[in-house]
C-alpha cells in the first residue's frame, strides 16, 4: 500500500470526536490525525516553534486542547516501545515511542485499536495520532485509561470479546487494510477469500519460512508443511467467517479500568476465524468461566478441541523466532502429535 493511500486510510480511521470538559479525571480526549502536507499553516509563536522539535507535546498543545504538561511519567510494561503517561490540566494522555522503528507499525496498531474500538463491544484505548520523530523513530498517541487493581471478572472479558467477535465483520474476506506485527514479528495480512489458505500461507507458513532463514531448521520447516498441507481435515463442520480479532490476546495485553470493565490493548488485529483468538491462551489464564460467557454468545463450532492447538502453533513459532529455541519443542511437539493424528 503506497504512503498516499495508507495516510488516507489513517485520516478516515481516525475521526474527530467531541472533547470532554476540563473537569473529566481521565482525560479522553481526541484529536484529528492529519497528514503535514494537508494542515492548515498557523501562526507561530517562538515557543510554538520550539515545540515542533516535539510533535508529542505540539499535538497535546494544540489539537489535544491542553494548555499544560504538568507531568511526565513512564510506565513500566513493554519489551518494544517505551510509554509514558502525559498529566496535563485537562486530563492525561498514553504515549507510545519508539526510536529504532518508523510510524508503519504505530499506524498499525491505531488501525486496529479503531477498529476494536468502531464495534462499542469492548474497551480499547482510542487512538489519537501516529508520528514521526524528529530524531528518527516514531510515536503513537492514545486515550490514557486508569486501570483498576485486577483483571476483573472472566466471564465477563469472554462476554466483551465474543461481542466482538460478533460485531467485527469484513466483507473483504480474511485479512486486514494493512500489515502490522505480533511482537516484532511482521505479520502478513493479503486479503483472501479462504481461511485454510490465509492460515497455511500468512500465518504458519510465514513462521516456518522464518524458522528456516534465521536458523536453518529445515526439520520443523519440513513438518510444519506436511502439517499444512494435511490440516483441512481439522475445519470439517466449522463455520469460518472473517471475525475482528485482537490478535496478541496474553494476560500482559489484558487489563480492567476502574469501573470495573475489561480493557484489552497491544493489539495484531485482522479479521480471521473467531478461534485463533484463543492461540495465546497458554499464556493468558482464560478459565472456566471465560470460555462458559464466551460460547453463550458465539456457540463453539465441532472440532474446537482439535483446532485448539493448530492456533497455539502460530504463537509458539512467533515466539521461537523473537526469543530463540527455548520454544522450539512446543512447536515441533504439537507438530508432531498433529501429523500422527493426520497420518501425514
Amino acid at each position: 500500500m503506497g504512503a498516499s493511500m495508507l495516510g488516507s486510510l489513517i485520516e478516515s480511521a481516525l475521526p474527530s470526536l467531541p472533547l470532554p470538559s476540563n473537569s473529566r479525571s481521565n482525560g479522553f480526549l481526541a484529536g484529528r490525525h492529519l497528514p503535514r502536507g494537508m494542515r492548515k499553516p498557523r501562526p507561530r509563536s517562538s515557543a510554538m516553534a520550539a515545540l515542533g522539535d516535539d510533535p508529542i507535546k505540539e499535538w497535546i498543545l494544540t489539537e489535544g486542547k491542553a494548555s499544560q504538561i504538568r507531568r511526565i511519567s513512564p510506565i513500566g510494561g513493554g519489551c518494544i516501545s517505551l510509554a509514558n503517561r502525559y498529566d496535563t490540566d485537562c486530563g492525561s494522555f498514553f504515549v507510545k515511542t519508539n526510536r529504532g522503528i518508523g510510524p508503519s507499525m504505530f499506524e498499525g496498531e491505531a488501525l486496529g485499536l479503531n477498529a476494536m474500538y468502531e464495534t462499542k463491544t469492548i474497551r480499547v484505548p482510542k487512538p489519537f495520532k501516529v508520528g514521526e520523530l524528529p530524531s528518527g523513530g516514531s510515536f503513537i498517541i492514545m486515550e490514557f485509561i486508569e486501570f483498576g487493581p485486577s483483571r476483573g471478572d472472566q466471564s465477563i472479558l469472554g462476554k466483551r470479546l465474543a461481542e466482538m467477535h460478533k460485531a467485527g465483520k469484513s466483507d473483504k474476506g480474511f485479512g486486514f487494510d494493512v500489515n502490522n506485527t505480533i511482537g516484532s514479528t511482521p505479520q502478513i495480512n493479503t486479503w483472501s477469500s479462504d481461511w485454510i489458505k490465509f492460515y497455511s500461507e500468512h500465518r504458519l507458513g510465514y513462521q516456518l519460512k522464518l524458522a528456516l532463514d534465521q536458523y536453518g531448521d529445515t526439520s520443523i520447516y519440513e513438518k510444519g508443511q506436511r502439517l499444512i498441507e494435511s490440516m483441512e481435515p481439522l475445519f470439517e463442520g466449522a463455520v469460518l467467517e472473517p471475525c475482528l480479532l485482537h490478535g496478541d490476546l496474553w494476560s500482559g495485553n489484558i487489563s480492567r479500568d476502574n469501573t470495573g470493565e475489561p480493557v484489552i490493548l497491544d493489539p495484531a488485529c485482522y479479521y480471521g476465524h473467531n478461534e485463533a483468538e484463543f492461540g495465546m491462551s497458554w499464556c493468558a489464564g482464560f478459565g472456566g468461566s471465560f470460555y462458559s460467557s464466551y460460547f453463550q454468545v458465539m456457540p463453539k463450532q465441532p472440532g474446537f478441541d482439535k483446532r485448539m492447538n493448530l492456533y497455539t502453533l502460530y504463537h509458539y513459532l512467533n515466539h521461537y523466532n523473537l526469543f530463540g529455541s527455548g520454544y522450539r519443542p512446543s512447536a515441533m511437539s504439537i507438530i508432531e502429535d498433529y501429523l500422527k493424528m493426520l497420518k501425514a
